[in-house]
C-alpha cells in the first residue's frame, strides 16, 4: 500500500539551467514511493528557476555542485535557515540520463537521503 503524499519527503534537485543533471535526477527518483520530487535550475537561463515555492516545497535540496548551493543561498537566504542542502559534488559533464550521470546518482542519493 502506498503511503499518504504528506509521508512522502519532497525533494528538489538543482544544478545550473535545469536541462541534463537535475531533470535526470527528477526523472531516476520521481517514481521512489517515499519521495516527491521537483528540478530546477539556478541560471537565469534555466529551463524551470527555482523559486521561492519550490525552496518552501521541499524538505531537502540536493545541489549539483557547491556553486549551486552559494547562488541559493545569495538569493533565498532566510528560506535555507532550515532547509537541507547537500552538495553531491557532480560536474556539468553530462547529457541528459547519461550512464556516467545515473550511476553517480545512483549512488549518492539513497546515501544522504536514507532511502533504498
Amino acid at each position: 500500500m502506498k503511503p499518504p503524499a504528506q509521508q512522502k519527503t519532497n525533494i528538489l534537485f538543482v544544478c545550473s539551467k535545469n536541462h541534463w543533471r537535475s531533470p535526470t535526477a527528477e526523472t531516476l527518483w520521481r517514481r521512489h514511493p517515499e519521495l516527491n520530487v521537483r528540478s530546477g535550475g539556478t541560471s537565469p537561463n534555466a529551463r524551470h528557476h527555482v523559486s521561492e515555492d519550490d525552496i518552501r516545497w521541499a524538505d531537502v535540496i540536493l545541489v549539483m555542485e557547491e556553486k549551486h548551493k552559494s547562488r541559493l543561498k545569495a538569493e533565498y537566504t532566510r528560506l535555507l535557515d532550515f532547509k537541507q542542502v547537500h552538495v553531491l559534488d557532480i560536474p556539468d559533464e553530462y547529457k541528459y540520463m547519461d550512464a556516467e550521470l545515473v550511476g553517480q546518482l545512483n549512488e549518492a542519493v539513497p546515501s544522504i537521503l536514507g532511502i533504498d
